[in-house]
Parts: structure tokens; C-alpha cells; sequence
């Protein structure tokens, strides 16, 4: 798992869509950032997943579900059930859409087991954003035959490059006097001048973006959630050929997929949410190609690290 401060890394633990197979489990995606895991979705064996893939449920510190079909929350009350015997006192926040409350806080409680810590269920609406530290959580309405949520994981404006070599030649002396400039602080020079950060400094720089949008449509929604996203996550559960078959149940197509991707001006595409009926990625990787070069099939235990943008 990620450990460093500017370490952020993608794992997906299911990528099936409806029904699970040898080769897919059913909706997961984990987002290490630093030492803080996020999980969106929490099918069944999730966390069985997570253990193969060397992650902790004691570090998870928020859940968000895109909406209350079962293959897309029932490994929840598992999971809190895990952490509890493991002993976690720390909270744990779960975030899902209109009517989230009443039914996961009914859920966790099926089980027969002593909780050892505090679950705070939140409601969120759609076009609403959520701060958390060092990032922001930003959501749009899912096109499915449900109510649900898209998620967008958007980091704090960074600071601008530092450029040592202007410091010195402004009579900074390297050491601590470098680290206050990155920080946004000004410094006094031994001959008594004042550096101020933007003389050293380039301009901000945007942190990285990754959008969590499946079961869905597209829509003109998903891809403003989604512009310049260095990553979209997308429902692929049907190929071209069974694009009526995709309206028909609130899916999208690989094209259609790659459309999105490409009016959002994303980095990258991964396609989720595959149907059982696929066994292959080629057909689906090469009809999104067509539109949308960067494409992935998601895989099951696939991890991604996304750089900082320079």
C-alpha cells in the first residue's frame, strides 16, 4: 500500500458487473493515498479481495456507495463486521446517496456481532462537494435505472515548482530557509532583504483527479465531473452490439464509454462493470479505441499509480 505523502494509487478489487465469475468480483475500487484508503463500493468479498492485495481494512477511512443495488454494497456489513474483530476503535465514515442512512445503518445490524466502533452514515446529493484533507470529494447524478452517485476525487491546488538556484542567487542560504519558501512563507536573507515565495516559485500546480462513474448512462454531467481527470473510471457492461440492450438497463457501452472520455478530456480510461458475458478484453478495448486511444479493460487486483502532474 501507498505510504508516502504524494503516493496515490488505484486497486481494483471487482470489476464484474451484476454477476460474479472466476475472473471478476463484483464492484470495488480502493484509492491509496498517503496512508488514507478509500473504498467506492463494497460488494460482496471485498474484503477478500483487499487481503489479496496486501490492504488493510483498519486503514479504510471512508466508504462511498454509488448507489443500493446489491452487487455495489452487500460486502459492507462484512466488512464492518472484520474491522470490528480486529478490534478498530477509529471512526469509520460511509457516504451514499438519498435514503443511505436508514438502510445501511439497518444493515450493519443483520449480523449478530459487537461493533467496536462508530459508524457515521451520511446522506449526499448530487452537484455537491465534500472537503476532506488534502482533497476534495465532488459528486454528480448517475443515468440508471436507480438514483445514485459518480464520484470525483479531486487533490488540493499544489504548489508551484521550486527553483533553488533563484533562491540562492536572491542571497537565500540552503537549509531550513528553502523549506519555509515551499511552504508559502517568506524568508530574510543575511544581508536583510525580504524573498517572498513567488519570486522562487513557479505557478500552482493542479493535483490529480480520478472519476468513479459506473452503472450509468453517459451523460453531460458525468463528463463535466470528469474534465481533465487524469483518470475516468466508466460502465462498460455491454459492447456496441448490445447498445439497445445498455439503454434498456441504465449501462453504457464501450464507445459510448469512450465518448465520455473523450469530451471530458481525460488522461486515461478504465472500463468497469464488465458483463460475465465477456471473456475476453479485445473486443471491448478495440471498439473503445477507435474513439478514445488511452483504454483499459479493468482487471480484478489491477493497481495503478497515478504520478503528480509536473
Amino acid at each position: 500500500m501507498c505510504s508516502g505523502a504524494n503516493e496515490l494509487k488505484l486497486v481494483f478489487l471487482g470489476t464484474g458487473g451484476s454477476i460474479p465469475t472466476t475472473e471478476r468480483n463484483l464492484p470495488a475500487l480502493a484509492i491509496a493515498r498517503g496512508r488514507e484508503l478509500l473504498l467506492f463500493d463494497c460488494a460482496e468479498s471485498t474484503q477478500r479481495q483487499m487481503a489479496k492485495a496486501g490492504l488493510s481494512p483498519m486503514k479504510v477511512s471512508a466508504i462511498f456507495i454509488t448507489h443500493f443495488h446489491g452487487d455495489h454494497f452487500l460486502g459492507l456489513a462484512g466488512l464492518v463486521q472484520t474491522m470490528s474483530l480486529l478490534n478498530r476503535s477509529e471512526r469509520l465514515e460511509v457516504y451514499g446517496p438519498e435514503g443511505a442512512r436508514d438502510l445501511i445503518e439497518n444493515f450493519l445490524h443483520v449480523p449478530i456481532y459487537t461493533l467496536t466502533f462508530d459508524v457515521e452514515i451520511k446522506e449526499i446529493k448530487a452537484n455537491s462537494e465534500l472537503k476532506r484533507e488534502g482533497y476534495t470529494i465532488k459528486t454528480c447524478a448517475l443515468n440508471h435505472s436507480v438514483p445514485g452517485l459518480a464520484y470525483a476525487m479531486i487533490e488540493d491546488m499544489r504548489p508551484g515548482k521550486f527553483y533553488p538556484e533563484k533562491a540562492i542567487s536572491l542571497g537565500v542560504k540552503p537549509g531550513p530557509n528553502f523549506s519555509k519558501l515551499q511552504r508559502g512563507e517568506s524568508v530574510k536573507t543575511l544581508n536583510g532583504s525580504i524573498v517572498t515565495p513567488d519570486l522562487v516559485m513557479g505557478k500552482p500546480r493542479p493535483g490529480r483527479k480520478i472519476v468513479y462513474a459506473t452503472d450509468t448512462r453517459p451523460s453531460e454531467g458525468i463528463v463535466e465531473l470528469a474534465r481533465d481527470a487524469d483518470v475516468l473510471i466508466h460502465d462498460c457492461t455491454f459492447s456496441d452490439d448490445l447498445a439497445d440492450r445498455a439503454r434498456e438497463n441504465g449501462h453504457s457501452t464501450a464507445s459510448e464509454a469512450a465518448e465520455v472520455a473523450k469530451k471530458a478530456n481525460v488522461g486515461q480510461l478504465f472500463l468497469t462493470h464488465i458483463s460475465p458475458r465477456y471473456s475476453s478484453d479485445e473486443e471491448l478495448t478495440s471498439q473503445a479505441k477507435k474513439i478514445f486511444p488511452n483504454v483499459v479493460v479493468a482487471r480484478d487486483l489491477m493497481e495503478i499509480e497515478i504520478k503528480l502532474k509536473e
